[in-house]
């Protein structure tokens, strides 16, 4: 640590870390719904993960996706996948994550400045973070600056749910949209 702040570098995924990356991925998100709904939690897209391996391949397999590694001092301790958008100065975070062992340590907070450093082209960033994870929306308003800016339930869901699937939408698949504007 450098004056109380993490020694955080982001580096590129590699292929023979793929598979852990999407372990590591999934128990963090399970670990999150853990700690807010205990381990009977039914929040799952597969089996018993909050977040399917399917949805975190088309993340970093995804058109224009950048996939890193959080590393604390060298060891990996998280990840983050990116959409950029270069023509239109726009970026999505499509998954940040930090494992369990590291939480309140300042990781998750050093990454997204990192990220910010590393793209000062985009001007406007989105994510989105299951209303639940009050640990998320914490994060990414108090910490990284994010804005609220919209709320998908079945009355007014994301542009990516097929009208035909509204009827199958639950309190589980509510959604906050988050924006940052650039300075």
């Amino acid at each position: 640590m450098k004056n109380n702040q993490p020694n955080i570098t982001l580096a590129p995924l590699q292929p023979d870390d793929r598979e852990q990356f999407i372990r590591d991925n999934q128990w963090a998100f399970k670990y999150g719904a853990q700690q807010e709904f205990g381990l009977r939690d039914t929040r799952t897209e597969e089996g018993e993960e909050v977040i399917s391996r399917t949805t975190i391949e088309n993340s970093i397999d995804g058109e224009d996706a950048e996939a890193y590694r959080i590393l604390l001092d060298g060891e990996k301790v998280g990840g983050v996948v990116l959409r950029i958008d270069k023509e239109k100065a726009e970026g999505e975070l499509e998954l940040l994550f930090v494992c369990p062992e590291t939480h309140s340590k300042g990781i998750g907070q050093a990454a997204w400045k990192a990220v910010e450093v590393m793209h000062p082209e985009i001007k406007v960033w989105e994510t989105i973070t299951p209303y639940f994870e009050k640990r998320n929306i914490h994060f990414y308003v108090n910490r990284c600056g994010f804005h609220i800016v919209e709320f998908w339930n079945k009355h007014h869901h994301g542009p990516a749910i097929p009208d035909e699937e509204v009827g199958n939408w639950s309190e589980d698949d509510e959604m906050f949209v988050f924006r940052k504007v650039m300075g």
